[in-house]
């Protein structure tokens, strides 16, 4: 048996009203599978104008979680030998980082996937700033149509903030990367590579990579809502990974509804849509070591601290994953996923018979729900409540 205990699920219930009702989540789902099999429940309404509510089996936008797609797609091409983790950036892309003080030749793909390449937090890139971070301007930019060749400039737009592998630094830029290289690998585009290593050997019927110019979730899904925008008239070389918080817009205005967004600003980094309950599948993989071999495996799982970097607490990344230390010292593997207007955590143990997938319907009150939903459910949290930008 688990060291985690499974209580009956009263408390998580509680959680998922208070959610709702104090916690500012408009809906939240979550999905739990251990030696009794799976279960679910849900609170607030995916729609509240057709009065529909959550079930099993919507599409989410995943955010930050596809970076674990990524990785994984990146190490199925090393465990048949078509690249290695310590290739260069400049042997698959030559020229492609030589701007700002970057150096491809010196930055490898293993430093891409575990966000220590030195590249800065793409977020904070000022045509992603221009673009999305002022409620005016998403609402003008919100389907604009990214090329590859665009989200590796602005990932590039700014000078390294470290030496490659000197320290942990957020950035979805590295994804990008990442992705690019995939491409490059196998003359195939990136998005069905993942379905070729990732989606059809674990039979996700639910779960696809959005290709550049789509906007969709190819099922039910529930509405998301943001308000984590900038005032109006802020100017992004004003916002700092310190100083973005007293920039926020009041928190009293009315949340936007951010359902329909396109994605291809976060190529490779927050692009892929799933249930939780595929996600599940997903991760028990990974964390089973069912998905990859077991060189590729212990690759993933080799993991770093990532305290002092703007970053959530309590955590040690791999490659596109990380372990969370909970508060009694126990540790739990897995992702979490914000993107505008939605937070998706799955986190398991590592035994893999103990996993817990939730998604809340909004940016900007997910993580207390997420830390309380934990401490329910495993018997501790662990989470910081202000994990900065970029997830």
């Amino acid at each position: 048996m688990t060291d985690f205990a499974t209580p009956r699920r009263d408390k998580v219930c509680e959680i998922l009203d208070w959610a709702v009702s104090e916690g500012g989540a408009p809906s939240v789902a979550v999905q739990i599978r251990d030696d009794d099999g799976l279960w679910f429940d849900c609170a607030g309404l995916a729609d509240a104008t057709a009065g529909a509510v959550r079930v099993p089996g919507e599409r989410l936008h995943t955010g930050s979680i596809s970076q674990a797609y990524t990785a994984a797609t990146v190490l199925r091409l090393a465990a048949e030998g078509r690249l290695g983790v310590d290739d260069t950036v400049e042997q698959w892309l030559p020229g492609a980082m030589t701007v700002n003080g970057h150096d491809g030749s010196k930055v490898t793909v293993r430093q891409l996937l575990s966000h220590t390449s030195g590249l800065f937090s793409t977020d904070m890139a000022l045509e992603v700033q221009r673009r999305y971070a002022v409620r005016s301007a998403f609402l003008e930019h919100r389907y604009d149509v990214w090329q590859p060749e665009d989200v590796l400039r602005a990932a590039l737009s700014e000078p390294p903030v470290a030496q490659p592998g000197e320290a942990f630094w957020y950035s979805n830029g590295g994804f990008a990367f990442a992705a690019a290289i995939v491409e490059a690998v196998t003359g195939n585009s990136f998005e069905s590579e993942v379905d070729r290593a990732v989606v059809r050997p674990l039979g996700l019927t639910g779960t696809f990579v959005r290709h550049r110019g789509d906007t969709g979730y190819r099922g039910r899904h529930p509405r998301l809502y943001s308000k984590l925008f900038l005032k109006e008239g802020v100017r992004p070389e004003e916002v700092t990974p310190d100083n973005w918080p007293s920039l926020l817009e009041d928190p009293k205005l009315p949340p936007l509804d951010t359902t329909e967004v396109n994605t291809s600003a976060w190529w490779g980094a927050a692009d892929v849509v799933a249930p939780l309950d595929e996600l599940i599948v997903f991760f028990d993989a990974l964390i089973t070591g069912s998905l990859l071999p077991r060189a590729q495996h212990d690759e993933m799982w080799t993991t770093a601290p990532t305290e002092g970097a703007h970053w959530l607490a309590n955590t040690h990344y791999g490659l596109g994953v990380y372990e969370l230390t909970l508060s009694d010292g126990r540790r739990l593997r897995g992702a979490t996923g914000e993107s505008v207007g939605t937070n998706t955590l799955v986190l398991g143990t590592p035994d893999g018979r103990h996993t817990l997938a939730a998604h809340v319907a909004n940016d900007y009150s997910a993580f207390p729900v997420f830390d309380k939903l934990l401490e329910a459910e495993f018997g501790a949290g662990g989470f910081g409540l202000d994990p900065g930008p970029g997830l």
